[in-house]
């Protein structure tokens, strides 16, 4: 009986060894790396905007609020929370506000007629 608790007790060691990997904070970056595909025109844009600024492209007015990659033991993943506006015709309308994550832009896609706009990663430097 005690070399049987023993066994479940090395058991529960390992389990909670392996389950505070698992709780890794992620790492905040400067910059968020995009891509924007123009479908009519078939252009493709990268760029980099830092973090708390807007910028645009093209018709966007992109707003970074913050951008996270995962630590380099997990899976790799950025996420960035942003707001677009499109500014066509001198009106500004938001058009997208919340997380895009950089593995699954069809899970949080930019619904647009004219413009895609995919999350590259996030970077501590600009890269474009």
């Amino acid at each position: 009986r005690l070399i049987m608790n023993l066994g479940l007790l090395k058991f529960f060691f390992i389990i909670l060894i392996y389950a505070n990997q698992g709780w890794s904070e992620p790492v905040q970056k400067e910059y968020a790396n995009f891509k924007l595909l123009d479908k009519i025109s078939n252009k493709l844009v990268e760029k980099s905007i830092k973090v708390n600024e807007t910028d645009f492209i093209e018709t966007l007015n992109i707003k970074v609020f913050s951008c996270f990659t995962e630590p380099p033991n997990e899976i790799p993943e950025d996420y960035v929370l942003l707001d677009v506006k499109d500014n066509f015709q001198e009106q500004e309308i938001s058009i997208y506000k919340g997380w895009m994550i950089s593995s699954s832009p069809d899970v949080t896609p930019l619904e647009h007629p004219i413009y895609d706009l995919w999350l590259l990663g996030c970077s501590n430097d600009k890269t474009s």
